[in-house]
């Protein structure tokens, strides 16, 4: 009985075995290797697609697309999401410090809670006058960025960020963030000449960005000196091509179905007119906006909102550049330790000195 036992086992281990090379080969027969397209009569491309990774980035961004993503679908809870973007942001915002001093304090302004963050050491007194706010992204029902978008430009613009942590859908639909995120800027306007303040965001905090500016000027406020919105859109009535093509992770990760509309927004848009003027600021006069820097990169989600809103805003008669960034996905600038996260840094510092110094006098 004993060898037959042994011999049943044996055989079970041999068998187990070839069915784990049978799937593995067969996987990875299944795995394309060329391309392939077709395009139907109602125009949808079905399309696959063999894209090596590119040697035009740095090896540090070589070896961040070369990371397995795993397809875990898309079934978090509010909760679940907001305390996984916390411990991302606590990972990042530490990475960003070690590289950034900064400190780093809590308040409230205009009863909005805020984060101020400040260069480590004496700002330059050319720069004392002056204050960046930042709208962090996160989707609108989690907080993403109010560190990590703050601390490199804090530092390396040596000039005061205030981050506002507007209030978050889906227990709070729009307008509630434009309306925290303009209250906060009327308060900074007893301080701070409306020249010497810049408005800036990524994702979300893009989208609230445009935003809060068209709302800013519905308002009758004197505009800010600069804006920068970091891969975002304009428009939330409808879907731009590369929603269509990217996930957050670039061409990793799920790639969700396509929805129509607003639809794959909707906790924040909620029962708004997806082309209310303020909500979608394509649809909203767009002259007289402040000099813009916009910024993407050619696998993000987002490349086609950035691209339609900027060209937006150059038909408006604006003062906007629109830098796209090689290979890169949504918001690559998170990760501290890329040679490009530093660059696009630098632009950002660098393009807010240039336009609030213009107004310094």
């Amino acid at each position: 009985m004993k060898l037959r036992y042994s011999a049943l086992v044996l055989f079970l281990a041999v068998f187990v075995a070839y069915m784990h090379v049978g799937f593995a080969q067969q996987s990875a027969t299944a795995i394309p290797k060329e391309d392939s397209s077709y395009i139907d009569t109602q125009g949808t491309a079905h399309i696959t697609r063999v894209i090596p990774l590119p040697k035009t980035i740095s090896p540090q961004a070589q070896k961040y697309l070369s990371k397995p993503v795993v397809d875990a679908g898309d079934h978090e809870s509010v909760a679940e999401r907001r305390a996984r973007t916390d411990a991302m942001q606590a990972h990042d915002s530490a990475e960003n410090r070690a590289l950034y001093p900064v400190s780093i304090v809590s308040s409230v302004i205009a009863g909005v809670p805020v984060r101020i963050v400040t260069p480590i050491g004496s700002i330059p007194a050319d720069k004392a006058d002056r204050v960046l706010i930042n709208l962090h992204g996160g989707g609108f029902t989690t907080d993403s960025g109010s560190l990590t978008e703050s601390i490199p430009i804090a530092h390396l613009a040596q000039t005061k960020v205030v981050a506002v942590l507007y209030r978050l859908a889906p227990e709070h639909q729009f307008p509630a963030a434009v309306d925290d995120s303009v209250a906060v800027y009327k308060e900074l306007l007893k301080t701070y000449k409306p020249q010497h303040i810049a408005i800036y965001g990524a994702s979300a905090g893009g989208i609230l960005t445009a935003e809060v500016a068209v709302r800013i000027k519905q308002l009758g406020l004197p505009m800010p000196g600069a804006l920068g919105i970091f891969t975002g859109t304009g428009d939330l009535s409808r879907l731009g091509d590369t929603q269509a093509t990217y996930s957050v992770t670039g061409l990793a990760g799920r790639m969700n179905p396509p929805k129509e509309g607003a639809q794959w927004i909707t906790d924040y848009v909620g029962s708004t007119d997806p082309k209310d003027p303020v909500l979608s600021p394509v649809y909203s006069d767009l002259h007289g906006m402040p000099p813009t820097l916009f910024l993407s990169s050619t696998r993000d989600v987002m490349l086609s909102g950035t691209t339609i809103l900027h060209r937006a805003f150059l038909h408006a008669g604006v003062d906007a550049q629109l830098v796209v960034f090689e290979a890169l996905n949504h918001g690559f600038w998170y990760e501290a330790e890329l040679p490009e996260s530093r660059e696009a840094d630098e632009m950002i510092a660098h393009f807010f000195d240039e336009h609030l110094a213009t107004f310094k006098k």
